[in-house]
């Protein structure tokens, strides 16, 4: 009698391996699919216009060591290059450029805005996130996070 009551255990823990088979493999074949979504990001394509603006605004000038933050005081005349590069103008001296973590979806589209919360210090630093706004209706439409800021100074500043 008791032999009887092993078997049926038995036979029950074979249909729950079984059905821990079946999960893994479902499991196996989404995590799969899921890594064939994850390629390397595409280049932002960039338009001359943009391209003309970055040189002019890079003209002359060398570029430094990268900065893990950017002065608050630094960072408002600010110009968007494209989805993964944001300039920051202070003065005819000196840019800094940061390349953004994970591009910012739909910022170089026109009419939308990069939106920051500053904290603290008030500095810009590597990690912030900021916010993509469509500046007609006001939703947010993407995020990224700033990477390094690279200063360019023209020499003898």
């Amino acid at each position: 009698m008791n032999s009887g009551v092993l078997i049926s255990v038995r036979g029950r823990a074979k249909g729950n391996l079984e059905e821990v088979e079946m999960r893994v493999i479902s499991l196996l074949i989404a995590g799969g699919l899921l890594a064939s979504c994850t390629t390397t990001p595409q280049q932002t394509m960039r338009s001359a216009d943009k391209d003309k603006e970055l040189a002019m605004l890079l003209n002359g000038k060398v570029a430094q060591r990268p900065q893990s933050c950017l002065p608050h005081y630094q960072s408002g005349d600010m110009r968007v290059i494209d989805e993964n590069t944001i300039a920051f103008r202070d003065g005819a001296r000196r840019t800094f450029v940061a390349h953004m973590n994970g591009g910012c979806s739909n910022l170089g589209s026109g009419g939308s805005a990069l939106v920051t919360h500053q904290f603290g210090s008030g500095d810009l630093c590597r990690g912030d996130i900021a916010r993509v706004v469509d500046t007609l209706n006001g939703i947010t439409v993407g995020s990224c996070s700033f990477g390094d800021f690279t200063p360019y100074v023209r020499p003898g500043a």
